[in-house]
């Protein structure tokens, strides 16, 4: 037999085990920000809904750390980590929120069914705010110090192991 009939089994063998190797790596779905230990970008986001005021990077800058949550009312995992937010909050967290191409109606509704532990909430209708400071989806959470520079990211929704982290990361940021 001649050694041409071996290529083609040859490469369809390597082919199947580079891919039975690629499929025993761990996966990282996660994209961590580049912007982390850097000042927040500028920006001045409207209102999300009447009664509530905006957002710009000014808010941060007042001495105070603070957590920014990126989320949106049409996000499944920020229903799930609604009520750790709330938990944060009445741990003296002030928690600034960041609504994602959202209409202010969806918003309202939402904070009426999950609770509002915002202190303002900002409509970002272009993701141009998510972009700018990194992040990668909804809901994402930061802690900036009060010089406005963004200390730590927690990537997807915040749970109950994460509560006591996300206020250890705020007390560092003081």
């Amino acid at each position: 037999m001649s050694w041409r009939l071996w290529v083609p089994l040859f490469l369809f063998a390597l082919f199947i085990g580079l891919a039975a190797y690629q499929l025993t790596q761990p996966k990282d779905e996660f994209v961590a920000s580049g912007m982390v230990g850097e000042e927040l970008p500028y920006f001045d986001l409207p209102p999300a809904m009447d009664g509530v005021e905006g957002v710009s990077n000014a808010t941060f800058a007042d001495g105070r750390p603070r957590l920014l949550n990126i989320w949106a009312s049409w996000c499944l995992p920020c229903i799930a980590e609604a009520p750790h937010l709330e938990s944060l909050e009445r741990q003296g967290a002030e928690i600034v929120g960041v609504a994602i191409r959202d209409r202010p109606e969806d918003i309202a509704r939402f904070l009426a069914q999950h609770g509002n532990p915002y202190s303002r909430i900002g409509r970002d209708d272009l993701s141009e705010v998510q972009l700018a400071i990194g992040s990668s989806g909804v809901p994402e959470t930061f802690v900036i110090d009060g010089e406005g520079v963004i200390r730590y990211q927690h990537i997807g929704d915040v749970r109950a192991s994460d509560v006591p982290v996300l206020l250890e990361q705020l007390e560092q940021a003081r």
